[in-house]
């Protein structure tokens, strides 16, 4: 993990990603699409994890920001998982298990 991608990833997306690699997951730490940046992508599965705070799902401007935002992703075949960062800080475990399963499943 490279210090820039670092200072731009939450505390809760760097242990999910730390948790993912340590399960043999082959996944990329702020990555741009072109168009956005996503917190986790998963290329070989066509997964992006967004690792949100609560005013992803509180605040109704950042929700139609949101919106907008992933409209970006529509016909490239990815799936987005979205998590919230309280959820991280109590089930990471049971969250990184649960997405190695969905990524094996993915990958073919």
């Amino acid at each position: 993990m490279q210090q820039s991608e670092e200072k731009y990833s939450s505390n809760q997306t760097r242990l999910l990603y730390k948790a993912l690699l340590k399960r043999g997951v082959n996944a990329q730490l702020e990555y741009s699409d072109g168009h956005k940046t996503v917190d986790i992508a998963v290329l070989n599965a066509h997964l992006y994890i967004e690792v949100d705070g609560i005013q992803h799902f509180t605040n109704s401007e950042q929700i139609i920001r949101d919106f907008k935002r992933n409209h970006y992703s529509d016909g490239d075949d990815f799936s987005t998982f979205y998590v919230t960062n309280q959820l991280i800080d109590k089930y990471l475990d049971e969250i990184a298990d649960a997405l190695v399963k969905v990524i094996s499943e993915k990958s073919g």
